[in-house]
């Protein structure tokens, strides 16, 4: 959760597994749209000495969908190559990194990033620097001033970074994989125990980032920055993923595997929680090999989520009108496959079409929010998820709550839900670095040093 390790394949790979994705309009430049695509989760910060980087065999994309298909209709592809600068020496670092440039750094990582639209490709940038990983106090010293120097303009009011962050996803992973607990409510669960405060399984936890910073007009279909919230140009889907060359090849030669063939798609990820909790387990692999919209295969899963039916058996008499409701969960499938339709919440839409795809579907003519609310839209906050999601909105009570039926009442006002649905939660919150007010938005990543087996640090 979101996405880590959601699939049996791409648990396997994890260079390739795409964890979290957020779109949203930048709020402190609300003429952009920032795009953040996470990979390589549950990084270990003293993880070295060969730390974590992303994948020069990976092709990683951020596509946006604008003409109500559920088709990229604009990709921005990140393709990397790392180098070795000492090949005497085993060290990552042989002495202190002050700067994207320095010797010292033994395996600097460079990409290109390019844009791609109605089949037309057009090079942005060669041979950025992405940063190091924040090894230590010594070997990367003032780590936040390191990193924000990878931060590169590639055009006027357009940047983009890629590099290592603090996760910033939050969830109790070690309480709902055990049979659904949420420890707040765990003395209602049908093996009860005592409540108690949720434990963010994310923390110290460390990921990859790709992030783009764009003009809103960039990824419009029409070219223009759209003010009326109820225009359906309005709206994109945004989805990210990695693919892999349909071949590998083991070269005794030279030790590592060579690719071959065309690039096939091995992960994707739009709306979080959707491959790790709605599909299951035998179509994971095959969900995240197709493209969005091809999604109404997987319709049924959202329909009729197995979530929603475990929850009145693991809390017994705690849902019931939950239980005895069974129509089709028309609610889930606006949100997560459709997106919105005006005249569901009064003043707002984020609906690309009857073509069913996951995605994460923002408005842009919704400006960002004076005072956010991470539950987002559901708490009156239209800047938040599921219009698009941003780095601190609390998308794990958003989606608990809208499966126990708090949304049921937007396409059947006759339903009542059950009193728990407007109060179930997993008790947690952001325990790593704090989020950052501009961009990339992701908090610095926990140090190797500063860590602790078993107690990682937050920053």
């Amino acid at each position: 959760m979101s996405s880590h390790r959601e699939a049996p394949e791409i648990s396997k790979d994890p260079v390739a597994d795409n964890t979290d994705v957020y779109a949203f309009v930048s709020p402190d430049k609300p003429d952009t749209v920032t795009i953040i695509a996470n990979f390589i989760p549950f990084q270990l910060p003293y993880g070295g000495p060969n730390f974590y980087e992303f994948g020069d065999d990976v092709l990683y994309q951020l596509h946006i969908s604008n003409s109500g298909t559920g088709r990229a209709d604009i990709s921005y592809q990140f393709r990397f190559q790392a180098k070795i600068r000492n090949k005497k020496t085993f060290l990552y670092n042989t002495g202190p990194i002050t700067s994207l440039t320095d010797p010292n750094w033994n395996r600097p990582q460079f990409y290109s990033v390019t844009r791609v639209e109605n089949g037309q490709a057009r090079i942005l940038a060669r041979d950025l620097a992405a940063p190091p990983v924040n090894v230590g106090v010594r070997s990367t010293p003032n780590y936040a001033k390191l990193a924000r120097s990878a931060i590169h303009t590639i055009g006027r009011n357009r940047q983009v970074f890629a590099g290592q962050r603090a996760d910033g996803f939050f969830a109790d992973l070690g309480s709902i994989f055990d049979l659904g607990t949420l420890r707040p409510f765990q003395m209602a669960h049908l093996i009860p125990s005592a409540a108690a405060m949720g434990v963010n399984g994310l923390q110290g936890s460390n990921v990859h980032t790709i992030a783009l910073q764009v003009p809103i007009s960039d990824l419009t279909r029409d070219g223009k920055t759209p003010k009326d919230v109820l225009d359906p140009k309005s709206v994109i889907g945004v989805y990210a993923s990695a693919s892999r060359q349909e071949s590998r090849i083991l070269d005794d030669l030279g030790g590592a595997p060579i690719w071959h063939g065309p690039f096939r798609q091995v992960s994707r990820l739009g709306n979080p929680l959707f491959n790790e909790v709605i599909v299951p387990m035998a179509e994971k692999d095959r969900w995240n090999s197709r493209a969005p919209k091809d999604d109404k295969a997987f319709a049924q899963y959202v329909t009729k989520p197995e979530l929603a039916g475990l929850l009145p058996v693991l809390y017994p008499g705690v849902f019931p009108r939950l239980a005895a409701y069974k129509k089709a969960r028309a609610d889930l499938a606006a949100i997560l496959l459709t997106g919105i339709p005006k005249g569901v919440v009064p003043g707002f839409q984020n609906f690309t079409g009857t073509v069913q795809a996951d995605m994460l579907r923002l408005n842009v003519a919704v400006p960002p929010a004076k005072k956010p609310n991470p539950l987002g839209l559901v708490a009156g906050d239209a800047a938040g998820f599921p219009n698009g999601r941003r780095v601190f909105d609390d998308v794990v009570t958003v989606e608990l709550r809208a499966i126990a039926g708090l949304t049921i009442p937007l396409v059947d006002p006759g339903f009542k839900p059950d009193d728990a649905a407007g109060a179930i939660k997993d008790g947690t919150s952001n325990t790593n670095s704090d989020y950052l007010n501009w961009f990339p938005y992701l908090g610095t990543p926990a140090g190797g040093y500063s860590s602790k087996p078993g107690l990682p640090a937050v920053s």
